[in-house]
């Protein structure tokens, strides 16, 4: 993150009021400056949790999310922190307030049962609370707050896939009020690349299907030149992708045209970049010493988009290179013949359940 604020003003022990107040300014959060950054770029997998990571999610008011799931189903902290309050309130019942690293604070209303208390340290993914509702139905009522003001949640999370947004956020009090401003570039017209929301190929289909012949010598680059596969795809390992060898300082290439969906440091895969391509496959390029590009760029087949690395988990400098449909890894070999480094050739057939297969002629 760009900025840690919760060593200059949170405490173990909060005051009476903090303790008893959700809505509540965070002592010290705008004293030396009116605003502040966040890098939501650079968290790892085990810094981030979505409330209720199987839950239906559904944003209400503008500034709360509805994640409706059953009964039982534990409620996770969505980043490491503090607990700040923890009771039972007239409005939102059981409710838990935790006060963040990075200076945001989440709330978790309408719980059958709280499991931490006010001043207790919590890590992102920590059961906090046990899942209650309302009026019959089972869910948690979650916002997000910036110095006890409410923000619209969908600024910081797809709600819908239940992820954090790649991006820089910048928070600036004006006045008596949260203005939030991100890095995310909005992409309005579809017709010239898909959306930063959305990559569903399938649409309303029970199969997508790609016709490799269909792509142009311009419309593609094999990911590294004057290489060779050390790691296939597969295996014991259960690897999603394939390894692939050349010197530390090589040049990552774009495999097709497409737009930066997520370019940080992300868990295992150290620095990484993700592509969605306008032919509905995604892919991703890890490890790298550099990245070169950032979220919301577009970028060309062949286009240099970062530097062969070993970050992350890695034991030598090489490209960890993944091919996706809807979320889910398939074998690259499908698409690329790493012997000869071109594309290869045909129809491929996908399924909804990450099946693929060559069509025969």
């Amino acid at each position: 993150m760009l900025v840690s604020l919760l060593s200059a003003h949170a405490k173990e022990v909060f005051t009476p009021l903090e303790q008893q107040q959700i809505s509540i300014e965070t002592p010290g959060l705008f004293a030396r400056s009116n605003s502040f950054q966040v890098d939501f770029t650079q968290l790892t997998k085990e810094e981030y949790s979505f409330p209720l990571p199987v839950g239906k999610a559904l944003t209400v008011h503008g500034s709360e999310i509805e994640i409706e799931t059953v009964k039982g189903d534990a409620v996770k902290a969505m980043f490491d922190g503090t607990v700040r309050l923890s009771r039972h309130n007239v409005t939102y019942g059981n409710v838990v307030v935790i006060r963040h690293n990075n200076s945001l604070e989440t709330v978790y209303a309408l719980n059958a049962q709280n499991l931490v208390q006010s001043g207790e340290k919590v890590k992102a993914g920590q059961t906090i609370a046990i899942v209650g509702g309302n009026e019959g139905k089972v869910y948690c009522l979650f916002s997000i707050m910036v110095d006890g003001k409410r923000i619209n949640p969908s600024t910081i999370l797809n709600v819908n896939r239940h992820t954090l947004r790649q991006q820089t956020v910048l928070i600036k009090r004006v006045g008596n009020r949260i203005e939030v401003k991100t890095s995310r570039q909005k992409v309005e017209k579809q017709n010239e690349v898909m959306s930063l929301e959305t990559n569903n190929p399938f649409q309303d289909r029970a199969v997508f299907r790609l016709n490799l012949d269909e792509i142009t010598d311009r419309e593609w680059h094999y990911p590294l030149a004057n290489s060779k596969v050390i790691s296939g795809y597969g295996g014991k390992r259960r690897h999603t992708g394939v390894d692939i060898k050349n010197g530390p300082g090589t040049e990552v290439y774009a495999a097709f045209d497409g737009l930066v969906v997520q370019s940080g440091t992300f868990s295992g895969y150290g620095k990484c970049i993700t592509l969605r391509h306008t032919n509905g496959l995604e892919t991703r390029y890890s490890h790298n010493s550099k990245n070169y590009v950032s979220v919301g760029d577009k970028v060309k087949a062949g286009q240099v988009i970062g530097i062969v690395g070993r970050t992350g988990r890695a034991t030598t400098e090489h490209l960890h290179f993944e091919t996706r449909v809807a979320g889910k890894a398939f074998d690259p070999s499908y698409v690329f013949d790493h012997a000869k480094h071109c594309l290869q050739k045909g129809t491929l057939q996908f399924k909804k359940n990450g099946s693929v297969a060559r069509l025969k002629k």
